[in-house]
């Protein structure tokens, strides 16, 4: 499943992308409706850490497939936006790389 940096990418995003639900959509309530402020510390942290892992992955599958600037810079500006990690996963699956990478 992970054998090669376009299916890390794919994995990564879609995991991130769901902790940024995570947090929006969860954490975020518990804290500022339900008084838990633990929830963002826990789930925030989380989620920088996939984000971080996301933007590394990003750059090894631009430089490795030769994406261009402007597909980078729309991946990245999708990454910031609650379901945006669907948009990108339509993106990517148009054109797939054909080298197999191992």
């Amino acid at each position: 499943m992970l054998e090669n940096t376009f299916s890390r990418f794919r994995v990564i995003s879609i995991i991130e992308g769901i902790s940024y639900l995570i947090l929006v959509l969860i954490a975020m309530p518990l804290k500022y409706i339900f008084d838990y402020p633990l929830a963002v510390k826990i789930v925030g942290m989380t989620h920088g850490i996939l984000f971080i892992l996301f933007v590394l992955t990003l750059a090894l599958a631009a430089n490795r497939y030769r994406w261009s600037l402007a597909l980078n810079i729309k991946l990245f500006i999708y990454s910031l936006i609650p379901f945006g990690f669907i948009p990108i996963e339509k993106i990517i699956m148009k054109n797939p790389p054909k080298t197999q990478e191992i």
